[in-house]
């Protein structure tokens, strides 16, 4: 384990916990089984499948960010990982198993960090293919509240393009 990076993930979340090990431990893998370095651009993809405190780690590591295009959110709610190398193709989820539930916080991060990769995950090929690059939108402006929003965000109701806070679902 690189202590100096388990420190910068640290730092960057505020805390050290049980969810911060587990998106460094899927970093370390990732890096360990498909050749994975810090993303300058947009030449690695991470596709989380949730929002809790290991995405801080996967920000830190990888340079993977919301900004860049290439931290991608799909909430399916699992605690799961794909990476996507695009210098060379190579992909891999990574699935957190089961951890006891009986094990304290501090047990539960040191069996994340320190566990055979094969007890701490299910690794698999991804399903997917490599994400296209991050897109560059237009703005739009809300015909009622005025404000802009990326046109793909825009609905027409009654002929008027509205923002998603201003459109009433039907």
């Amino acid at each position: 384990m690189n202590k100096n990076l388990w420190e910068k993930c640290k730092e960057f979340h505020g805390h050290e916990c049980p969810g911060l090990a587990i998106g460094y431990r899927a970093c370390e893998i990732a890096m360990e089984k498909i050749n994975l370095t810090f993303s300058e651009d947009e030449e690695l993809v991470c596709i989380t499948e949730n929002d809790a405190c290991g995405v801080d780690a996967v920000q830190v590591i990888t340079g993977c960010t919301m900004g860049k295009g290439n931290l991608i959110y799909k909430d399916t709610g699992k605690m799961a990982f794909s990476f996507f190398n695009r210098n060379n193709g190579d992909s891999i989820r990574l699935i957190l198993n089961e951890v006891n539930s009986e094990m304290t916080r501090e047990q539960k991060k040191i069996h994340i960090l320190e566990a055979p990769a094969e007890e701490v995950f299910s690794i698999k090929k991804t399903n997917n293919e490599v994400p296209s690059r991050a897109r560059i939108f237009n703005t739009v402006i809300c015909e009622k509240c005025g404000e802009g929003a990326k046109e793909s965000n825009i609905r027409l109701s009654n002929g008027k393009k509205l923002c998603l806070d201003c459109y009433e679902e039907y």
